[in-house]
């Protein structure tokens, strides 16, 4: 437990630290802004000429606002990452300062910062706390001694110790049931809705919720083996080892900047001392007028302005992406890989089918079945009693109800009017010795006898959401190379869902582990016979804390935000927030939208400004002409970037 506040504490100083740390850049920021006016209107308007006070200001001005561009140029040298945007925003704007052009060096850093603010304010909202995910895992264990019953600390409970885990407890520590019978709900762990009967012998795993009976466990994993232990283990350490997927404009400065510093190189060189043109200060002003032009503040405005508007089409569709570049990412996918239950079924059990024996009917026996389940809270009775009570001209007498034993993991005994009804599974009638029509159906399958004779079954099951089968061949259609399923259910139901889906491939009876080493696998499948990998991303859609380890560990993680869990909203990178599988779609339609405006951004940006870079190598060019259509290629980037928010679904 103290290891646990103490990483509380932790996370609060952290978070603090990042706040306060987050405050003095945007103060900072703001101090720029003003030292740069303060510059401008002190330089134009009061001294006709810059003196060293207004070259002061204008520095000051340079260093409050693009400090942290120059360190992160600094850093990314050092380890060899030298083309990229922020060393293309460092060299430009420290040529501006060596030419005399002082408001330019600082615009180009302001504008810079202005784009990367537009970016960071599209995704601030979509942040959730992981606290959920640590509550599947209980602290403190009941362990059982000659003593008595004593309240310990999981970590200290060694394998082979007995605890005891009561109705509505948490069950802290993997184990093998010793005395006791119960249900036991493991959606934390499978992502299924309908509990699991245990018994002696079965085996609990940890993060499971105890039903209404009174369990005692033979402990087998120390706590920090446990399965809940593990999933939070597997979250945690999964974004160290997911790709990251890099910014576009990371990725288009890779190219860009190399190649306007190695012309700008070349104008430095080449024509003073190889072709005997003019002066070496004469071509290295040019150079650096050259740098300075080739600076794209259009591109760094317009390209994250247009991932804004996409970030912004895909909110108002009800998802959440979490970066720029999990958006670009949607535009190159090898594979979509789905949760079962809770994202392409309901997560709802309801009656799919009544059976009949010989000498009752369908509804004698879902009437009985009712009688019976009645007083029953468990999720099988509730399907139950919805069904029967959705017409509503059915009514049951209360009074008719009496002798009702209820018996954990076998089914319910009642007595209605002149009547035994047992209503359960197999091994209820089994126990009582009746026999039954043993039904080959997909589902959960509740047997009912009236009077120790068979007299039907009824089958409960989960239901798919209404558009997931389009979806599935929506995502064909699109070219998708791979789809599959996972689910914690059984073999018989994942494959009869999977088929009705058409998915690829199908994997049931997992465990959160489990599903992280699938996902792994198909990510491995993605390098060639020569080691190299391809350039698609793998998707996963969950819901639950399951989830949450394969979300973080897939390229792109989606999460179903209307009924998913918070550890599973975390550790996505997408969020769904009214649970409709064709929001996958959407999102790479908004994707594919956004990138090809983006594009037209660029290649409009790059024609006017490669008209203006030869003007400058040729000497024609001044800065202030090149700002101006710098500024105007901007404007019509920003008013193109608009129309990503308008998108058909």
């Amino acid at each position: 437990m103290t290891r646990l506040i103490m990483h509380s504490n932790n996370c609060s100083c952290s978070e603090s630290c990042s706040n306060d740390i987050e405050v003095k850049k945007q103060m900072s920021l703001y101090l720029g802004v003003v030292f740069f006016i303060a510059g401008i209107i002190f330089n134009y308007y009061i001294a006709q000429t810059p003196s060293y006070a207004v070259i002061a200001v204008f520095l000051i001005a340079y260093m409050l606002i693009g400090k942290d561009i120059l360190l992160t140029a600094v850093r990314n040298i050092l380890a060899g990452k030298d083309f990229d945007e922020n060393f293309l925003m460092s060299i430009a704007s420290i040529g501006a300062f060596f030419i005399g052009e002082y408001p330019e060096a600082v615009a180009v850093m302001l504008f810079y910062k202005i784009g990367e603010a537009l970016q960071d304010r599209a995704v601030a909202s979509s942040r959730r706390s992981i606290s959920a995910l640590l509550d599947i895992r209980p602290d403190k264990a009941n362990l059982k001694t000659p003593e008595g019953i004593s309240v310990t600390d999981a970590e200290n409970v060694q394998p082979n110790d007995i605890i005891i885990i009561k109705a509505g407890e948490k069950v802290p520590l993997d184990g093998v049931v010793k005395k006791g019978v119960s249900t036991i709900d493991t959606r934390a762990l499978t992502g299924e809705s309908l509990p699991q009967d245990v018994n002696i012998g079965s085996t609990v795993l940890s993060g499971s919720i105890n039903g209404h009976g009174m369990l005692e466990l033979e402990v087998t994993k120390r706590f920090e083996e446990s399965t809940a232990s593990r999933i939070i283990e597997l979250v945690q350490n999964a974004s160290n080892k997911k790709a990251k997927t890099e910014n576009f404009i990371t990725k288009f400065a890779a190219y860009y900047t190399p190649a306007v510093v190695g012309i700008a190189t070349a104008l430095t060189i080449i024509p003073p001392f190889a072709l005997g043109l003019g002066s070496f200060d004469d071509w290295l002003y040019r150079a650096l007028v050259f740098l300075v032009i080739s600076c794209p503040c259009a591109l760094v405005i317009s390209i994250p302005l247009g991932f804004f508007g996409g970030i912004g089409a895909a909110s108002s569709k009800g998802i959440l992406i979490k970066g720029s570049n999990y958006l670009e990412a949607l535009n190159d996918i090898d594979a979509v890989i789905f949760d079962k239950t809770g994202t392409l079924t309901t997560g709802i059990f309801k009656v799919t089918k009544i059976i009949s024996g010989k000498r009752y009917t369908q509804d004698e026996v879902l009437r009985y079945g009712v009688y019976a389940e009645y007083h029953s809270t468990h999720p099988i009775a509730v399907s139950i009693k919805a069904r029967y009570f959705a017409d509503p001209e059915n009514t049951i007498d209360e009074t008719l109800i009496s002798e009702l034993t209820e018996s954990a993991g076998f089914g319910v005994k009642a007595r209605i009017g002149d009547k035994t009804i047992l209503v359960g599974s197999h091994r209820l009638m089994e126990e009582e010795r009746i026999e039954v029509q043993h039904e080959n159906e997909v589902g959960t399958v509740v047997y009912v006898a009236i009077n120790g004779e068979y007299a039907g079954a009824i089958v409960i099951s989960d239901e798919l959401k209404a558009e997931s089968v389009k979806t599935i061949h929506k995502l064909h259609d699109l070219g998708i190379k791979k789809i599959a399923m996972l689910t914690g259910d059984n073999r018989k139901i994942g494959e009869k869902i999977g088929r009705e889906l058409s998915v690829d491939e199908i994997y049931s009876e997992l465990l959160p582990y489990q599903k992280v080493e699938i996902l792994e696998s198909i990510l491995g499948d993605r390098k060639q016979q020569n080691g190299s990998a391809k350039k698609g991303n793998v998707i996963f859609v969950g819901d639950g804390i399951n989830d949450a380890p394969v979300l973080a560990r897939a390229d792109i993680g989606i999460a179903m935000g209307g009924m998913g869990s918070d550890a599973a909203i975390e550790a996505s990178d997408i969020v769904i927030m009214n649970d409709e599988p064709s929001k996958v779609i959407t999102a790479i339609k908004i994707a594919g939208k956004t990138r090809r405006i983006v594009w037209q951004n660029i290649v409009g940006a790059l024609m006017v400004k490669g008209v203006i870079l030869l003007l400058g190598a040729l000497g024609y060019a001044t800065i202030c002409g090149a700002v101006f259509a710098d500024v105007g290629v901007a404007i019509i980037a920003v008013m193109n970037s608009v129309r990503a928010g308008r998108i058909a679904e």
